[in-house]
């Protein structure tokens, strides 16, 4: 077969997958296992086959006209070069490990059918994405990955916190949506087409009237679907659904998927310099609040949701100084390490037997429960915290390096201030991403918690797919810095040594600081009778567990089941953490801005309508049924009567009449 063919069915065959799945899940269950993982692991195959082919030369290109459509014509197109070639590998290997794991994790799930069917539906529509020529068809499977993270996050809708989660990732996306539309229409208006092709061509011409306009607009949209500030506050709430979700969501779907448009679009954005100035702002804003916020999570899924925020604005970092290489270089292996951190998470969760134990604080001697969970997120953490010679930290440097490019005045793309911005973000961010890897190490494995009950040794299909991810997530960075370029635009990858030197030591000191902090803290604690860690009341750990039982009450009770004090992300963020805790209150922000004022306006306008406009159309049907009461009332039936009336009337109406003629 061709590689147009190949490459049509990569995102065909999930979608038929999931057709299936959805048809299949009541008559014949026993299929849908089967039709939730071939489909995928097929595509898996394919994607590689086109990868290979495609071999980093020029790009696949076809099309075909879908309907006339006037002078902007909508095609079925295909595009493929080096970069979507190796981000639909990507997306069908995480793809791929989510559906065998969640043939473990959802075993006894009622509704796994729908689940497995919409995570294929999901797959198919990022991989349409990818692949896609055409930005109307791009938008597509952009809205279908909205509509499946809907469904998807609200999975476990008998609980109100899933209801909330999908209902504020569908709408905080959506909002980001609405300008994303705009800006693709503006785009096509000024380029005659919405070929990315064309497209790319005349923004070459300097063919574009409104760049900067465009580009602002475009990035709305990829602030709201890749969790971008200040449309970021739905992705840590969509930690409510299936782990396995979250690590599709942040590995290789949706979250991606904004990155990926900016990378293919990049010249759009470079068109416009006040375009890469706000880009620039995003993502340093984004990666140095975001890891404040993870170093003051307590449940390790938003921890590790945190931490996709700020390795995002890595690569809006990179995309912000003109290097699509290093931002697709940074997606790749991020999509490794952190699906690996995620599935992981899952197996601790699914040890713990519940949903509600996800709470790292509570944790206790998990390392001899869950091994496999134990080496292989030891092994996905050490690459978040770019520590060589893991693939985070070749990755990581690429994008510093081509932010100290930019500094330099060596480049064009990009203003010297961005690049000035870029790097000292990226490096207290570096700081800040050990610290709470560090963190959740500790208090994940080491912790002194309470301990949680031993629900047995997790299915098989849940811990292969760890050490499947493992291995990219060791041994990629180091093997891609050096063949990756042929792939991309031919820029160098390699790590820098001011950078190397720099990142690395910034790493180390955050993961050292933590640890010596964890000490410090572990140092002031005891064990009490009742099996729960104490801490001296006169003690800084005794300040931070009485903090740390009253804010979990609710939740934990009594003292026995009280969270581990010897948190050293209190410690070292102080009076910060409580801001930090909740996204510097963002989201009570952004209540009082939009969602009160829209509410009150809401009430305001049933007031209105029932009260004004609803009383108005009640007074108007009163009016006549009072006169139709009278005019029954009169219709007695008595011929007297309406002779008497008769002669009454004739009489009123002579009198009438006299009194007329005599003043005449």
């Amino acid at each position: 077969m061709t590689t147009t063919t190949l490459a049509v069915l990569v995102p065909l065959l999930p979608f038929l997958g999931a057709v299936a799945g959805l048809l299949l899940g009541r008559t014949a269950p026993g299929f849908v296992r089967p039709i939730a993982v071939l489909p995928v692991l097929t595509s898996l195959v394919l994607a590689a086959v086109v990868a290979v082919r495609q071999g980093g030369d020029a790009a696949v290109d076809a099309a075909t006209e879908l309907t006339p459509t006037g002078s902007v014509p909508i095609e079925l197109a295909l595009h493929i070069d080096g970069f979507a070639a190796l981000v639909a590998a990507l997306v069908c290997l995480v793809a791929g490990c989510v559906q065998i794991y969640s043939t473990g994790y959802l075993r006894d799930d009622p509704r796994y059918p729908s689940y497995a069917a919409l995570v294929s539906l999901f797959t198919s529509a990022m991989l349409l994405v990818v692949y896609t020529g055409d930005l109307i068809v791009l938008l597509v499977g952009w809205e279908v990955m909205g509509i499946c993270s809907y469904f998807l996050v609200g999975h476990y809708w008998e609980t109100p916190e899933a209801r909330a989660a999908s209902i504020k990732a569908f709408l905080v996306t959506k909002l980001g949506d609405v300008p994303f539309l705009l800006g693709l229409f503006a785009l096509a208006t000024d380029a005659g087409s919405f070929r990315i092709t064309k497209v790319l061509a005349t923004v070459e011409q300097g063919g574009l009237d409104h760049p900067t306009l465009i580009a602002l607009l475009l990035l709305a949209g990829v602030a709201g679907k890749s969790a971008q500030f200040p449309l970021h506050t739905w992705l840590p709430d969509a930690m409510a659904g299936p782990t396995p979700v979250s690590a599709l969501i942040h590995a290789a779907t949706m979250v991606a998927a904004g990155v990926y448009f900016v990378a293919r679009l990049l010249p759009v954005f470079e068109a416009s310099q006040a375009a890469m100035v706000v880009l620039a702002v995003m993502a340093a804003v984004t990666m140095v609040g975001s890891g404040l916020a993870a170093l003051a999570q307590d449940d390790i899924k938003r921890v590790l949701a945190y931490s996709t925020i700020g390795q995002l604005g890595y690569m809006t970092g990179a995309l912000a100084v003109g290097d699509r290489g290093a931002a697709v270089f940074h997606l790749l292996s991020h999509g490794a390490f952190k699906g690996l951190l995620f599935l992981a998470a899952g197996v601790i969760i699914h040890a713990a037997g519940t949903n509600s134990l996800a709470a790292m604080s509570r944790m206790s001697h998990l390392r001899a429960r869950v091994p496999d969970a134990f080496w292989t997120m030891t092994v996905a953490l050490l690459a978040l915290a770019a520590i060589p010679p893991f693939s985070g930290f070749f990755s990581k440097e690429s994008v510093l390096g081509a932010a100290e490019h930019v500094t330099t005045g060596h480049t064009e793309h990009a203003p010297g201030a961005a690049g000035w911005l870029i790097l000292v973000s990226g490096l207290i961010t570096a700081l800040l991403t050990a610290a709470y890897a560090t963190r959740l190490w500790l208090l994940a494995f080491r912790g002194r918690g309470a301990e949680a009950p031993d629900h047995g040794r997790q299915p098989l299909s849940m811990t292969v797919v760890l050490w499947v991810l493992a291995v990219p997530s060791l041994a990629l960075g180091g093997l891609a810095y050096r063949t990756l370029p042929d792939w991309f635009d031919g820029g160098d990858l390699a790590p820098t040594l001011v950078t190397s030197v720099i990142g690395t030591g910034v790493a180390l000191a955050g993961g050292i600081v933590t640890y010596a902090a964890w000490r410090h803290l572990s140092a002031l604690t005891v064990v009490t009778p009742l099996g729960a860690v104490a801490a001296h009341p006169d003690s800084d750990a005794g300040q931070i567990e009485a903090e740390a039982i009253a804010t979990h009450a609710p939740a934990y009770g009594d003292v026995a089941s009280a969270p581990d004090p010897a948190d050293p992300g209190r410690l070292l963020l102080g009076p910060l953490h409580r801001h930090a805790a909740v996204g510097f209150h963002l989201d009570a922000v952004y209540g009082a801005l939009f969602v009160r004022p829209v509410q009150a306006v809401a009430s305001l306008v049933r007031f209105l309508d029932r009260e004004v406009v609803d009383t108005y159309v009640r007074g108007a049907g009163t009016l006549p049924r009072w006169l139709g009461i009278a005019v029954r009332r009169a219709q007695t039936g008595n011929v007297q009567t309406y002779v008497s009336a008769l002669l009454a009337g004739t009489v009123v109406l002579a009198v009438a009449a006299l009194l007329v003629a005599s003043g005449a």
